[in-house]
């Protein structure tokens, strides 16, 4: 127990001077690597490269070769390596307004004029002015008010090309895909990643982010500005933990 406690100690340090360095010298660019590596999907896949065949020379008399590319084959992204272009175009608005009032009066009267002739008796035990006629009385009276309204807008133009990672089973691709941009002290980070249908392709090889199902795009960033906007963790965490 020991032994850890003084390992996470001494990682302490390590922790602190990678902060005080983005703090000095700026945030860092992500290496390179392959999609899969940058989004992780754990998912049977079928990966393309199984079922198609190596490119191989070309035979004696032509121009072509198996698995070539040229102007009269398709250009679309359709095997794990290959490219597409997202268009990432949102422009969503959402706007609800609700306004609620109730109001709730009951009232109740009831009597014993007649007991089995114990009402004068009643009259000796209860405290004086006892009237069998005027025995219980209620009124109750209740009333509540509420209203609420949510206003969003959200505009987003971005382009990003991503790689296809995978192909399942019916011909449907999953593509990953991440963008970094440093300027200054600030890097602005895009990524996406989702499951596309082959003829959502356009001819132009772009897809649109409305035709990625389980899509997952993110557009954030890190660095001067991005931590003077975010709030310290210290009143952080008294915000999380504070029960009032």
């Amino acid at each position: 127990m020991r032994l850890v406690l003084l390992a996470a100690l001494a990682l302490v340090p390590l922790a602190a001077c990678s902060t005080v360095q983005e703090a000095v010298a700026g945030p860092n660019l992500t290496p390179v690597r392959y999609p899969s590596a940058l989004v992780g999907q754990d998912q049977p896949v079928i990966l393309a490269s199984a079922n198609q065949p190596l490119p191989s020379a070309a035979s004696a008399n032509s121009l072509w070769r198996t698995g070539a590319r040229a102007f009269f084959i398709d250009q679309r992204a359709n095997r794990v390596g290959d490219i597409v272009t997202v268009n990432i175009q949102i422009d969503d608005r959402a706007q609800t307004s609700n306004s609620t009032s109730t109001s709730r009066t009951a009232g109740a009267s009831a009597g014993l004029p007649n007991f089995l002739g114990l009402e004068s008796s009643l009259g000796r035990v209860l405290p004086g002015g006892f009237d069998p006629a005027n025995a219980i009385s209620t009124n109750s009276n209740s009333a509540s008010a509420g209203s609420g309204s949510v206003s969003r807008s959200e505009k987003i133009n971005l382009t990003i090309a991503a790689v296809v990672t995978a192909v399942l089973p019916n011909g449907n691709m999953m593509i990953q895909g991440t963008q970094e941009v440093r300027t200054n002290g600030e890097l602005r980070q895009l990524s996406v990643a989702g499951i596309i249908r082959p003829e959502d392709i356009s001819s132009s090889n772009t897809i649109r982010h409305s035709q990625i199902a389980e899509a997952r795009i993110s557009y954030g960033g890190r660095g001067d500005v991005s931590r003077v906007q975010r709030t310290p963790a210290g009143q952080a965490l008294v915000e999380t933990f504070s029960p009032f």
